[in-house]
């Protein structure tokens, strides 16, 4: 007796294969789009969180060097006097104050604008007039802007009358610094630089030492 044989129809044709086949690399692409779209976002949010940290830690630096400004003991033992306790700029300025009975200390803040640096610069000076200018160092890079403005005393009560640019100074004592630090994300990134703005802070601190005076 003859068997009669069937074909078996299970299974799938080429054109079905095809259309998974484009199915599953639609689905691909979207996910590395995501993929792709996540990793940029979390890119700018770091840039953006490493800027702003910079930009607090050079501030605090250079705050509590302001608060220092004028600091003299005035001690019988001190060999140290403090003449000119503020080299005001609007662009840069030097504090002065007594590190100890025989040390004077002045740190100079400045933004180059070819390199786009806030530069620190100690240099000590001994009671015998000697003088060492330690390097400077670098505070933070992509600074954009470095300003400041002085709220001075102009009639010697102790109080802020009135906020004025370092060229407005005139005989007035300066008794309170406004510093504006402004500070770019790396730019080498473009995600970053087509969206992160630059980031801006603003403080002003009382100089006790010359309040007090």
């Amino acid at each position: 007796m003859w068997k009669e044989f069937t074909l078996n129809k299970k299974g799938i044709t080429l054109i079905e294969l095809l259309v998974a086949m484009v199915i599953s690399a639609a689905v691909i692409a979207a996910i590395y789009r995501v993929f792709v779209a996540q990793t940029r976002a979390y890119t700018v949010q770091d840039q953006v969180v490493e800027v702003q940290q910079g930009i607090r830690s050079a501030m605090e630096i250079l705050l509590k060097d302001l608060r220092m400004a004028g600091f003299d003991s005035d001690d019988a033992g001190s060999k140290i006097g403090i003449a000119n306790p503020l080299v005001a700029g609007d662009h840069s300025l030097t504090v002065s104050y007594e590190y100890d009975y025989t040390t004077q200390y002045a740190i100079t803040y400045t933004r180059d604008a070819a390199t786009k640096r806030l530069f620190r610069q100690l240099t000590t000076t001994k009671d015998d007039g000697s003088s060492i200018a330690s390097p400077q160092e670098v505070l933070l890079e992509n600074v954009e802007a470095l300003d400041f403005t002085y709220g001075v005393d102009t009639n010697e009560d102790g109080a802020l009358d009135n906020w004025v640019s370092a060229g407005g100074i005139g005989m007035g004592k300066v008794v309170s610094v406004r510093v504006v630090l402004t500070g770019n994300p790396d730019q080498t990134n473009p995600d970053v630089k087509n969206w992160v703005s630059p980031r801006t802070l603003n403080s002003t601190v009382t100089l006790r030492n010359q309040c007090m005076k």
